[in-house]
């Protein structure tokens, strides 16, 4: 059955959720009548991206395609110039289409370089992980790191269609799977409390578990909604950061050796015990999230922490105002102290580091 979701934002799109959803792309390009296109994959997916290539190829439309290393190290200065050269080789035009396949580092590459190639031209994302399906290929977001950080330098700009097909899922490796399940649980958090009652009943969670499809179902129609109220993260679209600020600290002071997913599970761990600390988060909602961390097969702490390193991180977070750090934070609904449901809130610096160093 086919699921398709729409992002009512300017400009707006729609999400395709199927089984062999891959294979519908080259109709679509065909049917959008794209002369070129550029697929933007890794070594890692060739398998997918050749597939659709086929595909593409066969409706007659002329079909390129470039390599980039695979992650994190693709998000680089570096890496966005051999695309832009390579596109200039090839004379890319502002009206063909970039098809960026692969994990959520790829997609963000991608759809930076669709950004700032002529000015910007069309991108298409199929996702090849589970994070990159739930998170990375939805909403916009498009960058690379620096040496700052993570995602410093990118652009909000939307792709035409996304197309998730969770079949492709049969080739991750478990370590991934389970990072993606964290972007899952997140959308839970914030948001859709039936994901969170689902992977509670659901410890045992792989790629072809029944109730996966549904999960990327609704964890997509989190996003796809905040997104649509909000493409420009100026007010609900941070809810989406859920663990992020810590999250990506590691990331940055680990130069990336653990997996986003991972980083974003113990930074939401971090962040329900902040919001404990301040009094807006009860211990059994404490209590809920290690739980379901844990039977995810997911961390919840980290204990090689260069603090000083990791503070310093935080403060380059897209999230800090005035040099304040601020965190989102989320409660259990039946909680009654609290601003709201999930909110972003300035924290205290000695009350950060109190918690960071108690964790």
């Amino acid at each position: 059955m086919k699921t398709v979701i729409p992002v009512t934002s300017t400009p707006s799109y729609e999400i395709e959720i199927a089984h062999h959803s891959r294979q519908s792309v080259g109709a679509w390009v065909q049917a959008n009548r794209y002369q070129k296109v550029l697929l933007v994959t890794t070594s890692a997916v060739i398998t997918w991206a050749k597939e659709i290539e086929k595909e593409i190829k066969q409706t007659g439309v002329q079909t390129e395609t470039l390599l980039v290393a695979d992650g994190e190290s693709a998000k680089t200065v570096e890496s966005l110039t051999t695309a832009w050269n390579y596109a200039a080789e090839i004379g890319l035009e502002r009206t063909d289409l970039i098809i960026g396949i692969g994990g959520g580092a790829l997609t963000d590459l991608a759809g930076f370089f669709a950004a700032t190639w002529l000015r910007g031209i069309g991108v298409v994302h199929v996702p090849t992980t589970l994070l990159g399906m739930v998170d990375a290929a939805v909403g916009g977001k498009t960058g690379i790191n620096i040496f700052a950080g993570k995602n410093l330098a990118g652009a909000f700009y939307p792709p035409k269609r996304v197309f998730i097909d969770p079949l492709i899922l049969e080739t991750l490796p478990e370590p991934e799977f389970k990072a993606g399940l964290a972007e899952i649980i997140k959308c839970g958090f914030i948001k859709d409390k039936q994901i969170l009652r689902l992977c509670d009943g659901n410890k045992k969670l792989v790629w072809d578990s029944p109730v996966i499809s549904e999960l990327i179902e609704r964890a997509v129609t989190v996003k796809a909604h905040i997104v649509s109220e909000d493409l420009r993260e100026t007010g609900q679209r941070e809810y989406l950061n859920y663990g992020h600020t810590l999250g990506h600290a590691i990331e940055k002071i680990t130069n990336y050796r653990i997996r986003h997913g991972e980083a974003v599970a113990i930074g939401m761990v971090y962040a329900v015990k902040l919001a404990n600390r301040l009094g807006y988060a009860s211990e059994s909602w404490v209590k809920l999230h290690l739980d379901l961390i844990h039977n995810l097969g997911l961390p919840s702490a980290w204990e090689a922490f260069d603090y000083s390193a990791l503070f310093d991180a935080m403060l380059h977070d897209k999230k800090v105002r005035s040099g304040n750090l601020r965190f989102v934070f989320t409660t259990a609904l039946e909680r009654e102290n609290s601003p709201g449901d999930t909110w972003v809130s300035e924290v205290p610096l000695r009350t950060v580091l109190d918690v960071l160093e108690s964790n």
